[in-house]
């Protein structure tokens, strides 16, 4: 099988082609047309010479793959359906938290693809990238984590999102939101991020770059160490016991040694840490509720981005009112916690927060 250069670094490349007998600066220009000019076929690298690229494939492929299907959104969203293949091998136990995951239910869909979402706002077009396909995590309320776990991308499989869709040289930003729990896969996340803000690579700033997670508290530190981008956690009720019943990571990594890992960090300059609270009617958006949350996040520069939420199969709970929700934002508001109400995009392509399953229409 042959190796993909999507996901090589811009170093790497110039040793590759060292290897295959080429001069270094064959691996630059490869970089250039991968990350810069994001072509997505041999034949666009016009500066690079058919004997160069003969001896380039013997070895390697691109690593690029056109998405199987797309659907677009009434407010100019576009969901994009990619065929992985394969899926990556296990992460080893030792990496594994120790969650509890019985009674997680699949929905029959196929292990094979994975969803990204382009979301536009005036002058900003962001991807909404996976990093898995499907999600270890179990949490009741997201589709993607009741399709289960089957695999974890490669970098080229990150990186081929970003290259492969028709808005690829107008993304402006991403966000790890998409399939998947990006810490769970942080290697290969790790990796993507490297050549995103790599200047040979698509040379973005690292706050251009948002990382979700719901708290994978040992590798939460690799990254606030290792990365200058954005910060959001997946919180949803700041109470353990009722947490838990929604997030079994609760049990692995309980959400106030989360909060004190980031507290240990700055963010009163351009990096921000934000907490995402999906609201459900009865559940999480009363006053008891609200007032546990500003003691949580009491002192900490963040701000809370409250979610609608979309109903889906076999699940108890509806959407908090929208008075609820301002009710709930104007009191973090009025306690010095920034609170607003995050506008839901592509949710008649089912391209909203929590919905994404890889699912072929």
């Amino acid at each position: 099988m042959k190796t993909k250069l999507l996901g090589k670094t811009p170093d790497e490349l110039s040793a590759l082609a060292v290897d295959c007998g080429l001069r270094p600066f064959v691996g630059r220009q490869l970089a250039e047309w991968l990350y810069v000019k994001r072509v997505s076929g041999w034949d666009a690298m016009s500066n690079i010479s058919k004997e160069s690229k003969a001896r380039l494939q013997e070895k390697y492929e691109l690593g690029t793959s056109a998405p199987m299907g797309s659907a677009r959104s009434s407010d100019g969203t576009v969901k994009y359906l990619f065929n992985v293949g394969p899926t990556g091998k296990p992460v080893s136990v030792s990496e594994r938290p120790a969650i509890p995951l019985e009674g997680v239910q699949g929905v029959g869909l196929s292990d094979r693809f994975v969803e990204a979402v382009m979301i536009p706002d005036e002058e900003r077009k962001t991807l909404c990238v996976s990093s898995q396909a499907g999600c270890r995590m179990g949490c009741r309320f997201c589709m993607t984590g009741r399709q289960g776990w089957h695999g974890n991308l490669d970098a080229a499989d990150i990186l081929n999102q970003f290259i492969s869709i028709p808005e690829a040289g107008e993304l402006t930003n991403a966000v790890f939101m998409g399939m998947g729990e990006p810490l769970d896969n942080y290697d290969a996340v790790s990796r993507a991020i490297d050549i995103l803000t790599d200047e040979k690579g698509f040379a973005w700033s690292p706050k251009r770059i948002t990382l979700s997670t719901i708290g994978v508290l040992p590798v939460l530190k690799r990254f606030l160490d290792g990365k200058r981008c954005h910060l959001a956690v997946s919180l949803h009720n700041p109470f353990p016991d009722e947490r838990l019943d929604m997030m079994p990571v609760q049990k692995a990594w309980p959400l106030e040694d989360v909060i004190g890992l980031i507290r240990q960090y700055d963010f009163s300059g351009q990096r921000r840490v934000s907490f995402e609270y999906t609201m459900f009617a009865g559940w999480n958006d009363d006053k008891r509720h609200a007032d546990a949350l500003i003691r949580l996040l009491d002192g900490l520069e963040c701000r809370v981005n409250l979610i609608r939420f979309h109903r889906i199969p076999d699940f108890p709970y509806d959407c908090a009112s929208t008075v609820r929700m301002e009710e709930f934002r104007d009191r973090l508001n009025k306690h010095g916690i920034v609170c607003t109400i995050r506008a839901s995009r592509g949710e008649d392509i089912l391209a909203a927060c929590g919905m994404l399953a890889g699912q072929r229409s």
